[in-house]
């Protein structure tokens, strides 16, 4: 049928109007009349004069008794009786079995996005449940200070060991509690021929109080006895098993006798304190420490932990700006000028918001879970694209069964209704599938995240939530398709003039841009992620990893047969070298201040890394010189010697540094060499200055580099052997430095892996939405395919036609979500002082990929309707 000319047609916002205002029981009959007569006006006149007497004609029917809409022949509740209710399940789960391919596609693509809302949900939870474990969590602190050192503010936990006395006797009306603890360390416990190293701390008696323990055996106030321990449930029953270990001994580090006077249940993973062990009496370490009461300046050393609970009245921020000056009245002079200040900083923010800039808090973890929540709701926003993508893009397939119920007499809530009962179902079926996919991906998911997180089958408000986010999901995935398909008029479908309109599709093709657009920010953060990761790894370390050892010593056996150990160890071809330190390879567990050099300012406050180390020490981890020498037993001088790093001397200002006089804490020193700077704590930081010098006594830890020339297995096994001769009591335990580093990339790997498998099942659910509409419009456009074979149309150029318009939308995709990419990635990159760039390729490879992934979902459609036999679709014409 030829269309009439664009004259010839009445005013169409007449037309419109006319919609509006008049009832619809009348609507039909009076355009009926109204377009007959403008046709024969327009076929006795002209154009202008038919449309001026249309205008006018259509005004006479502006009246009351035109716009009065008939009252209702049914009760409103009919449409939700028992019987309709049936109806419309009935309806929907033939629409869905019907169309078998349209409903996997929603159903599956439906059910990921809700498994990966529900997995970050969980995840969610567990973070902001973080030490909610702790009955008192709300009214506990931890005493933290801010010091100024080499020109910076820093934030520490640390405090000297006369603080929680001070504070108890000068300001104990804020507190209930007031606790000073060791760090949590490594002690080997032995009861008989069973021995084991675990960590645990020295605390105070009322530390179980504070922390509500739960007790399995004994009671909480088993800490008073001086020699006593109490033990978790997991090393309780390691030794004991299902005995009663209370009264029981236990020996530590082979030197103190404890008495086991109480046995908690574990902390759970989720707590600060889920490595603590076990706890021994604050009072046992000042027994085994006698020094400790005879220190000549006990505020000068921040070695200790305070946690402290308020009383119920006490206001925080009130009790913190009291304690600010404590330390400050209590040093001397010099101290002074680290501007020591101490503050409350409560437990409900030592997980999400633990990190401090200049003094400041800015922010922590409470990031990630912000950039998970977001990524989850934009996965779950990408399925519900889907749906309502596949939803409008039938909706020609639709339009008849609109306009026959329509004319029987079904009215829009009906319809509207109908829809939403087809969404509500897919929603729900999606829901217990995507249940079932948690259960599947939640052990491998608590891997990759360093959870353990447990389905919470009893708990009534996960339930509730998985309901109502199963509600909301199909609202929000019906809503669009409801109302738009609910719209149709019967009359066009029915005469077969329904068109959906050239903007029908705009909705459609914003949200397939919507969802690449998301897909690709996600790739190019997951690209950036793994870049600044392998970035840092490729950062130069300062020692060599290989083949070097770590064991943690906590007797002094092994110190007292040192060279011993050493001669037997390296007779037998097991080792190259071993040497003692303080602190680990890689990691710094002192800091002092006290060092004078010439040219330095007198009021400058300085804070360097500082580790005392054996002879040979450089030649076991594999030192790199840049100036200067090692530590060698041919100089008796060595003892007030000092071997510094590369961002030592440029602090200090040292153009020629070897054999430069130091003082510290006014002992005469002198450098001897310069070494290049090592890699100790984060990666992506700065390093900072570092001192080493000749250790008079016991080392924690005992470094060894393996011969490389023997397995590493028949070195471990040797050494082993050794390590049991002349230090039987204590269990042979050992890492892998290149192991205990590779750990530090754990929190940047886990969020890749994490984003990795995020951005996996957006592209995936994006592609199955592309996929479904892709079907629907090749099948929509069969005839016209077949009209352009039998006019000599090739399979590429028929392909090109339908692969078109999905090209242009992932290019606009592409051109919104780089710059947005940059922006956010940038500024996450920024947080980190050693940081990779943003490449170009990164943005060229995704865009490519992306628009290779695009044409493979919709090529397989393409190419099948470009091969179709054009008689086929055209043998009804």
């Amino acid at each position: 049928m030829e269309k009439a000319p664009q004259h010839n047609r009445p005013p169409r916002w007449v037309d419109r109007l006319l919609t509006i205002i008049i009832a619809p029981h009348f609507l039909e009959d009076i355009l009926g009349d109204l377009h007959e007569v403008y046709a024969l006006h327009a076929r006795q006149g002209n154009a202008r004069t038919a449309r001026l007497r249309y205008l006018l004609t259509s005004a006479r029917y502006v009246r009351p008794y035109f716009m009065k809409r008939k009252p209702r022949t049914y009760s409103p509740t009919y449409i939700f009786s028992p019987a309709m209710i049936k109806n419309y399940l009935k309806i929907s789960l033939r629409t869905l079995g019907k169309n078998k391919a349209y409903s996997f596609i929603n159903i599956t693509g439906l059910a990921m996005g809700m498994a990966v809302a529900i997995l970050i949900g969980l995840w969610i939870y567990d973070e902001l449940s973080f030490d909610r474990y702790f009955e008192n969590h709300d009214r506990i602190a931890q005493v933290w200070q801010h010091q100024t050192f080499n020109g910076q503010i820093g934030t520490q936990t640390s405090l000297p060991f006369p603080i929680g006395d001070e504070i108890r006797r000068n300001y104990g009306a804020d507190f209930k509690y007031v606790i000073m603890a060791s760090w949590n360390s490594w002690h080997i416990l032995a009861n008989d021929d069973k021995k084991f190293n675990k960590s645990g701390s020295y605390i105070e008696p009322e530390a179980p109080e504070m922390f509500s323990l739960r007790m399995l055996r004994g009671t909480r106030s088993g800490l008073k006895d001086p020699y006593s321990i109490m033990l978790s449930e997991s090393v309780a029953k390691a030794f004991f098993g299902d005995a009663d270990p209370i009264d029981k001994t236990i020996k530590i580090d082979n030197n103190l006798n404890v008495k086991v006077t109480g046995v908690y249940e574990d902390f759970p993973h989720n707590t600060t304190f889920r490595e603590m062990s076990f706890m021994m009496p604050w009072q046992l370490m000042i027994v085994a420490n006698p020094w400790l009461k005879t220190m000549e300046d006990p505020w000068r050393p921040n070695s200790y932990q305070t946690f402290v609970q308020l009383i119920d009245k006490a206001d925080i921020d009130q009790a913190s700006a009291r304690i600010k000056d404590i330390k400050k009245r209590n040093i001397n002079k010099e101290q002074l000028k680290y501007k020591p200040d101490v503050f409350l900083n409560p437990m409900s923010d030592w997980h999400l918001y633990s990190e401090f800039k200049e003094g400041r808090r800015v922010g922590g973890r409470i990031e990630f879970v912000w950039l998970f929540g977001t990524i989850g709701v934009f996965v779950l926003l990408l399925a519900c694209i889907n749906f309502m993508n596949l939803s409008t893009a039938r909706s020609e397939k639709r339009a008849k069964e609109v306009g026959i119920r329509k004319a029987v007499g079904s009215v829009r809530k009906q319809l509207i209704t109908q829809f939403f009962t087809e969404s509500f179902l897919v929603s729900g079926f999606a829901f217990s599938l995507s249940i079932a996919l948690v259960v599947l991906c939640l052990p491998l998911f608590n891997e990759v995240a360093d959870k353990k997180i447990a389905m919470p089958w009893a708990r009534p408000e996960f339930w509730l939530a998985g309901i109502g986010f199963s509600i909301v999901t199909a609202i929000i995935a019906g809503s669009y398709p409801a109302l738009y398909l609910s719209s149709f008029q019967p009359v066009k479908v029915l005469k077969g003039t329904f068109r959906a309109g050239r903007f029908a599709a705009v909705p459609r093709k914003v949200l397939v841009v919507v969802q690449f657009t998301v897909s690709i920010i996600l790739i190019i953060g997951t690209a950036v992620v793994f870049r600044q990761i392998q970035f840092a790894k490729n950062r130069p370390v300062g020692y060599s990893r290989d083949g070097l050892i770590s064991i943690f010593t906590s007797t002094g056996d092994i110190h007292k047969h040192f060279e011993a150990v050493r001669h037997d160890l390296k007779s037998s071809g097991a080792i190259v070298e071993m040497a003692e330190s303080g602190s680990p390879t890689t990691e710094t567990w002192s800091s002092t201040s006290g060092f004078e050099w010439k040219g330095k300012d007198p009021e400058q406050s300085v804070d360097f890394s500082f580790d005392e180390i054996s002879y040979d020490y450089g030649k076991t981890v594999g030192w790199q010189f840049v100036q200067g020498r090692d530590f060698s037993r041919e100089f008796a001088t060595d003892s007030v010697a000092l071997v510094v790093n590369e961002t030592a001397v440029k602090f200090m200002g040292m153009k020629n540094p070897v054999d430069q006089p130091m003082t510290w804490f006014k002992k005469p020193y002198k450098i001897v060499g310069v070494i290049k700077d090592i890699v100790v704590n984060s990666p992506y930081a700065p390093s900072r200055p570092q001192f080493f010098c000749l250790s008079s006594g016991q080392g924690n830890v005992i470094n060894i580099r393996l011969n490389p020339a023997v397995g590493s297995s028949a070195s471990l096994e040797k050494i082993k052997t050794v390590f049991e001769k002349h230090d039987p009591g204590s269990p042979f335990e050992y890492q892998f430095v290149d192991d205990v580093y590779a750990r530090k990339f754990f929190d940047e790997i886990r969020i890749g892996k994490l984003t990795t498998f995020f951005s996996i099942l957006a592209v995936l659910i994006s592609c199955l939405g592309l996929f479904g509409v892709a079907s629907f419009i090749a099948e929509q456009r069969t005839k016209e395919i077949g009209v352009r074979k039998v006019l000599g149309a090739t399979v590429l150029s028929v392909w090109g036609l339908l692969s078109r318009d999905f090209v242009m939308l992932v290019c606009i995709a592409f051109l919104i979500a780089t710059p947005g990419a940059y922006y956010f990635l940038n500024g996450w990159l920024q947080k980190y002082d050693y940081h990779t760039s943003i490449s170009w390729w990164i943005f060229a490879l995704t865009g490519l990929g992306t628009l290779l992934i695009t044409l493979l979902t919709v090529s397989f459609q393409a190419i099948r309707a470009a091969t179709m036999n054009p008689i086929r679709s055209l043998r009804s014409e």
